[in-house]
């Protein structure tokens, strides 16, 4: 089992950043991938950002392509997405989720999720 917290969420004006932190506990190896998702109200879950644990490489969704960047802590065994130049529309709760392999950008494809944390941008 592998557990997930988020942190870091919150309101922030337009332009602004946020850091949110996803901290990994539990039978967690370098052989995961940690992706990052949203769902907005009335909305399905989205792909935002994905990181493979052992090899850093990286993957984004085009919406977040230049303003978001994901990277990891071995260390601390937390992954982190740095949000920048924030719009509306990142408006959503964003959840880390983990699973065992490659790097994906499907939701179904990851085994263990986290509780969440809202990230609410105002125009």
């Amino acid at each position: 089992q592998v557990q997930l917290v988020e942190s870091g969420g919150g309101l922030v004006q337009a332009g602004g950043s946020l850091r949110l932190s996803c901290a990994a506990s539990g039978r967690t190896s370098s052989n995961y991938a940690i992706g990052w998702f949203r769902q907005a109200p009335g909305k399905e879950r989205e792909f935002v950002a994905t990181i493979r644990w052992s090899t850093a490489i990286t993957r984004y969704a085009d919406s977040v392509k230049g303003r978001f960047t994901i990277s990891r802590d071995n260390a601390k065994n937390t992954v982190y997405l740095q949000m920048n130049s924030l719009k509306p529309e990142d408006t959503a709760v964003y959840y880390c989720a983990a699973r065992t392999g490659e790097i994906l950008k499907v939701a179904d494809g990851y085994d263990y999720w986290g509780q969440g944390t809202q990230v609410t941008v105002s125009s």
